[in-house]
């Protein structure tokens, strides 16, 4: 059975777009949700492989566009806990 993990980051403004396009390029991310210091979401980005390139251009539109306001916020990145878990065995045996 497949669960999600999650972490939760604060960034500036000024960091918010190139840390999500950091985020998107790890491949094994779910969902990311940007949210205000608060807590109140400003934008939830759903992520399915091969959601890359163009078809992503509106959505990095959008994430610079709340970039520009220049607050601070807190990005969520919901995981598959499947993918966490092959990343840890990986790096295990990679050290042995």
């Amino acid at each position: 059975m497949e669960k999600n993990i999650g972490e939760e980051i604060k960034v500036k403004g000024e960091e918010l777009l190139k840390k999500v396009k950091e985020i998107v390029h790890q491949g094994n991310i779910r969902k990311i949700i940007i949210k205000n210091v608060e807590g109140k979401i400003m934008l939830e980005i759903p992520l399915t492989v091969g959601v890359v390139g163009a078809a992503f251009l509106p959505v990095l539109a959008a994430v610079g566009a709340l970039a520009a306001l220049a607050m601070d916020f807190k990005i969520e990145i919901i995981k598959r806990e499947e993918d966490q878990a092959n990343k840890d065995n990986q790096d295990q045996s990679q050290s042995q």
